[in-house]
Formats: C-alpha cells, structure tokens, sequence
C-alpha cells in the first residue's frame, strides 16, 4: 500500500469514527430531552394550546354562558350570548386581579385568575367563587363585596318542614323539635361498632393504636317531615387494613394508620343495615334483609308521597339486582325490576322514574346497553327505546311532557371507530331515531338546563377540537365558538397521534389502539416501543378525543425517543356484554391482545424495533405491568409496575368480586403476579406509595419477597409520604424515575442522573 493510499485509508477511518462518534452523541440523552418531555406534561401542554374545549356555564337556562379557557393572554373567560350569537371576553382580567389583590393583599396574577364558577347576573355583576367565598363584582361601581360561603353542619340535617333537626349522639340517632327545643331519641341499642345514622367513608384512616374513625352522618327525610330512612354501620367482626406512615419530619417513629378495607370473600366486611323511622309513633324498623356491604351499599329514596321508599339492591357478587319498593309502614317489599347474568350486571345503570308511572332503565339484556320502557305499577316492558348492536353511554336529556329522550351512545354508525360518542334523539315508543351529530369524532355534550341548547366539543386523536353551539331538537350549528389552536406544538414537530387497528386473540374481533411518535421522529430510525397499559373492564383507556391523547401518559413518553402504544383489547369497556365477558375470571390475559396489537403493528410499520417492547401501568394498570413481564417474559422487556394490585386477592373487594367472581376460586390464585414471580425474565421496577389506602403496598411487597425467593433480579422503589396518587400526567419525582427506568433498560442509553423536572407550572 503507498504512502498516499494509506493517507487517504487513515483519513477514512477518521471520518467514519468522527461519524460514528457524532451519531452516538447524538443518540444520548441530554437535557433537550428532557425539556421536550417536560413541555407535554399536563400543567405546561394546557396552556400552550388555546381554546382546547368548552365547557359552558349556563345562565338563565340557555340564554348565555360563561367558560373557561387558555390564550396567548393567559388563562381567559368568555361570555357567549346566544341570542346574537357572538363570544366575547367575558370582563376586564387584569381590572379584577387588582381589586382582588387590593381587596384581599395577595399576589393574583392577571393571566391565571384563580376563580371558579363564574356567571354574570343583570349583564353587569360578575360573580364566581374562591377561597371558600361568594364574590360580586359590579362592573359598573367597581364595588367587589364577599360572602363567606355557608359551610352546612355536616352532622346534623334539617326537615323539608324545617321544624325538625336530625343529628345522633353517643351512636344513636336523634331529633330536636326547633320550636320547643325539646330532643326526642329514636334509636336506643347504638353503639361503638354498631353506629346509627352513619356511613363509612372510603378513606376513612384510623391514627394510632386507639384512634377513632372520622365521625359522619347521613338520614334521608320523607317530604312530609314525619319518617327518616338511614343505616346502621356495623363495623362489629369488620376488619382492617394496615400502613405505617414513616414520612412525618416530627416524628421519629412510624405512625401506626388503619382502615376497614374488606377483600374478596371476606365475611369480616363493614356491613350496612338499613333502617326507617316514624317520628310520630317514635317507632324504629330494621330491614335485616337488605344489609349489605359498605362496598355496595343501598341507597333508597321516598316517593312525593312520602308512603314508599324506592332504590337499587345488589347482592354480593354483582351477578342481580333488583329495583324495589318498599312500603314506610309495613316495609312489604316489592320488586319491580330484577337483571340477572352468569357474569356481572353492570352496576352503574341509566335510570328515570316519569310522572306518567313508567321508568326508563338500561339493560345489556340483548347482549348490548339499551334503553326500555316499563310500567311501575306493575313491572311490565311496555317497549325497547332503543335497540341495535350498539352501546347507551348516557340519558342526557328527557323532554318528558313532547316524550321524547336525547342519549349518548357509541358504535352504531358503520365504519366509523366504535367507541366514538354521539348524541341521538328518540321518542320514548322507540320511534323517530335521529342522529344529532354526524360529524365522525367523539362527541362532549353539554345540554342547557331548559333543554333548547347544547354545546359539543368534538374531536378526534388526530383532529383538534371543534367547540359547537347547537340546537338540541334539530342538531343543528348556530355558531362556532372556537378551535383549538395548536399552533404552538405544530412549531415543535408534534405528530398527532396515530390510530390503527388489529386482530384480537379470537382471530375474529377488530380491536383499536393509537400509537404516539417523538417530536424529532425520524421513518428512517428503529424504535423501542412501550405500552401504556390499564385494562380495566370499567373503562377503555385508549385516547378517543384530541384532549386526551394530548394531556396524557403517552406523548411525554415518546418525546424521550419511543414510540408509545396504547390499546382496547377484548374485556375492556364500551362495546358489547360479550367483548366486556371476556375478561370475566380472566383479568390476568387483558395484555396478550396488546402483544398481538404491537406485533401486528410492527409488521406494517419499519420504525418499530420489536425487539425492545416495555410496558408500564399504575393501579389496576400496575398489575397488567407485571402480569405482562410473567405472562409474556420473551415478548415485554422492561416494566415499570406502580401501585399495582398483584394478587386481586388482597385488593379491596368490590372490583375483583365484580369482574373476577365471588366467591374467590382457583383462577384468583392462577392469575396472581405473587404466584408467577418466577416466570421473570427482564427488568422489572415495582413502585408503591408507603400510605396508599387504595391499593395496599403490601401487595408490592409480597410480590418484592417472592422475587426474592426465586431469585430475580428486580428494582424496587417506595415513596413514602404518597398514598395511590403518584406518577400522574403533570409529572412528580416518580416521573423521571419511570422515564429513566426506560431509557436505561429498553433504550440502553444513560439518564442523567438528578436532573429535576421543570414542574413550575404546578
């Protein structure tokens, strides 16, 4: 080789290194990174779109209305006259900040008005509510008076008569004649533990060893003042669950916290025993017959008559329920309406009782949520309202005197994504079906009180809001009231998130997902994908609209250099009883759609590195992460697991009794992460807060030993002073914890290590 050969080879080698050097700088992760992700994060992405949805406050039924929204000025309110058809600012921000600030001594910055629930009342008053105020600004005097807003006693209630106050003492429920202040006791056997006229608070936390339970109270009076329906709680063989709370800086020891928390079939639950009163005979009746758990409950309501009582039960297990009444006298019970399945009813049911003696309910008694007509007296279906292969989302609105219901529902226009929402309207014989928004989005509808108005915010992943003002009988547009302006992302390089389909594990059933790309994606690059995971059978978590694809998990995500995914599988929510069954017993399967999902997607598009699959999850979401890395240990690399419910077994009771069966049965324990830690092959970080009430951490621990014993490498990180809500869409310390834990193990690059997120928009 010649000198001037081996010149020219040397400088090769140069530029190729140089080359291979600068393509590897470019490859890690530096702070631009970061500061990409942090700009999609919620509190920063909010405002930096403009005019993203209406959400209207109306005033004197449809006449006007008020909302909120960000602008390039800061945030905004605006009035919409809907008479003339015009939006305008709704008053002076920065003349209000300054009588805020001279009226009260704070800082109250112009473009970020701390005020909620604004109305103008006269055209020239401007009233909202802060700080646990009532505020009235007239516009004309300037003058800018408060009132501080009455706080209700919440352990006492009043009769519609006002001549009577209920209130208990000792466990036992009382009244106070407010003429002669003369006290009368109803109930005479209350105790600790046996509580009357009470209710047990969801988070209700014990302190210490001794502590006491947060008081409350709940009756509800009969319209004629004279009956009281309430409940005993019987916390008597309930029992508790447990925290140790080490975050105190005062303390020096943990703080022992306890809370009744049954899990799926335990006997040893808090009970609610329903019981009515008749304060002229001073007479107590207990319907043991209808106790049931705190976690189902029975809420019943007294006819105008005040001689019924009315509301849902469900036995334990959600497989019935039954709509009763029952007599104030002689508590005879009668079932109007009873719904039976092998799998579980839905719980959360549309329900109107009419003035004509009929009601209408819904169903997934044709295998789809529809709505029916029946006869109160005597329980009879007088006619379907609705009917098809499609999905009821929501009575929205009923014109009982013209019999004519507005409803939400989804999937009944072919061709079109499923799960998008419109509104319809009908008449209550099921005839005259009329679609009221045809434009193929997802549709938010906001009705006026007097039922002549409505606003829809519609959008897709892919197509920014369009806020409507329409005619609720016609549907049709009388005014645009504003686009979403993104102008601001469209600078950045945003890629709208992108929709696509596949095959489920049936082999026969189309499933949906979305897939979101880096600002700075490149067709030309491979990536790391990750799934974003929640399956859930009460939700479907897929993004349908413009406003949740943008303020969620996934776009911060693959601004750090993946392509995020997140899909519907079969077992989800909003299409058919028999899609939701699927995950019936079977919640541990909800991810091999997802595998089948991305595996399909990545054999259609080249960018996607199927070699480096991650997924993360928090809460129910937490399990479906580590299920996954056990379920599918070759497929998922690397997961990020946070306050997941690893074993339904030690969950709280009523969503695993729901969807995973009472009582418990083997697939409880074959479903469980606990039972499965030995399946792990890749990267696992559990993440939990140290008082999370929700969801225990005990169930992450024991999942941590049980990696342990099969010796499994794993990460595991807790956060002390958190309870369930941690890692959400506006980022927290656990954020960048969750970002790096990807970038380490499924990109193979180097976080940087102690960089703090930018989170001054909190």
């Amino acid at each position: 080789m010649s000198n001037s050969t081996r010149f020219c080879f040397s400088i090769l080698v140069i530029v190729m290194t140089a080359f291979s050097f600068s393509q590897n700088l470019k490859a890690q992760i530096t702070e631009e990174t970061y500061h990409r992700a942090e700009f999609f994060l919620t509190n920063s992405i909010q405002k930096e779109i403009y005019h993203l949805e209406v959400i209207p406050n109306w005033i004197d039924g449809s006449k006007a209305f008020v909302h909120a929204t960000y602008t390039p000025e800061g945030k905004r309110f605006f009035k919409t006259d809907t008479q003339s058809l015009e939006t305008k600012i709704a008053f002076d921000h920065a003349a209000l900040a300054k009588l805020l600030q001279d009226k009260t001594g704070e800082t109250i910055d112009q473009s970020n008005l701390p005020i909620e629930r604004v109305s103008v009342a006269n055209g020239k008053t401007i009233t909202f509510q802060w700080r646990n105020h009532n505020w009235n600004w007239n516009t004309e005097n300037g003058s800018l008076e408060s009132i501080p807003m009455s706080e209700r006693n919440e352990m006492e209630s009043f009769s519609p008569d006002r001549k009577w106050k209920a209130f208990s003492r000792n466990y036992n429920l009382f009244v106070k004649n407010l003429d002669s202040g003369e006290e009368t006791q109803l109930s005479f056997d209350g105790k600790k533990d046996f509580e009357y006229a009470s209710f047990y608070g969801w988070s209700d936390l014990i302190y210490g060893e001794n502590g006491e339970r947060p008081a409350h109270f709940s009756v509800t009076w009969s319209s004629d003042s004279k009956k009281i329906f309430t409940q005993i709680v019987d916390l008597r063989i309930a029992e508790k669950m447990y925290l140790l709370d080490f975050s105190k800086d005062e303390k020096f020891r943990p703080e022992l916290v306890s809370y009744y928390r049954g899990s799926p079939g335990d006997s040893t639950v808090v009970m609610y025993i329903p019981v009515v009163f008749d304060l002229e005979k001073k007479s107590e009746k207990k319907l043991p017959e209808l106790s049931s758990p705190h976690f189902i409950g029975i809420n019943l309501r007294w006819s105008d008559d005040s001689k019924m009582l009315s509301g849902f039960y469900l036995p334990r297990g959600y497989k019935e329920f039954h709509l009763l009444e029952i007599d104030g006298e002689s508590l005879e019970i009668r079932k109007i309406y009873s719904e039976s399945s092998t799998t579980h009813i839905n719980r959360d049911n549309v329900f109107r009782k009419l003035k004509n003696g009929q009601f209408i309910i819904s169903s997934e008694k044709s295998g789809w949520a529809q709505l029916y007509l029946y006869d109160w007296n005597t329980g009879k279906e007088l006619n379907p309202i609705t009917t098809g292969e499609f999905v009821v989302n929501k009575l929205s609105h009923l014109d009982e005197e013209n019999s004519v219901l507005y409803f939400e529902a989804s999937g009944k226009e072919s061709g079109r994504n499923p799960y998008f929402n419109h509104l319809y309207s009908v008449n209550l014989d099921g005839s005259n079906l009329q679609l009221l928004t045809p434009e193929n989005a997802y549709h938010e509808i906001y009705i006026s009180q007097d039922g002549k108005l409505a606003v829809d915010n519609y959008s897709t992943v892919n197509q920014p809001t369009q806020s409507i003002l329409m005619d609720l009988k016609t549907g049709k547009h009388l005014q645009k009231i504003s686009e979403a302006d993104i102008s601001n992302l469209l600078e950045r390089g945003y890629k709208f998130p992108v929709p696509f389909t596949a095959t489920a594990k049936d082999q026969k059933t189309e499933i949906h997902g979305v897939y979101f790309l880096p600002t700075t994606f490149s067709s030309k690059k491979k990536y790391p994908i990750i799934d974003y995971t929640y399956t859930g059978p009460h939700t479907s978590t897929t993004p349908k609209t413009f406003k949740s694809a943008v303020l969620g998990h996934q776009q911060p995500m693959a601004e750090l250099g993946f392509v995020v995914v997140t899909v519907d599988g079969l077992g989800g929510f909003g299409r058919s009883k028999a899609f939701s069954d699927v995950s019936y017993r079977n919640l541990g399967d909800g991810t091999t759609d997802h595998v089948l999902a991305i595996t399909q997607l990545a054999s259609k598009e080249r960018f996607i590195d199927i070699t480096k699959v991650g997924i993360f999850g928090h809460s129910a979401g937490g399990y479906d992460a580590g299920r996954a890395m056990l379920l599918h240990p070759d497929f998922y690399k690397v997961g990020v697991a946070s306050a997941g419910d690893h074993d339904f077994r030690m969950e709280k009771a009523w969503w695993p009794e729901m969807y995973m069966g009472y009582p418990v049965g083997d697939y409880y324990h074959e479903q469980s992460n606990i039972t499965n830690a030995a399946n792990l092959k890749g990267h696992l970080l559990l993440a939990h807060g140290g008082i999370d009430e929700n969801v225990n951490p005990s169930a992450t621990f024991k999942l941590a030993e049980n990696l342990i014993k099969a010796g499994k490498d794993f990460d595991l990180f807790i956060w002390p002073s958190r309870n369930h809500s941690f890692g959400r869409p506006p980022g927290d310390y656990f954020t960048k914890k969750r970002w790096d834990y990807f970038i380490e193990h499924l990109m193979g690059e180097k976080p940087i290590r102690h960089y703090q997120l930018n989170l001054s928009n909190q």
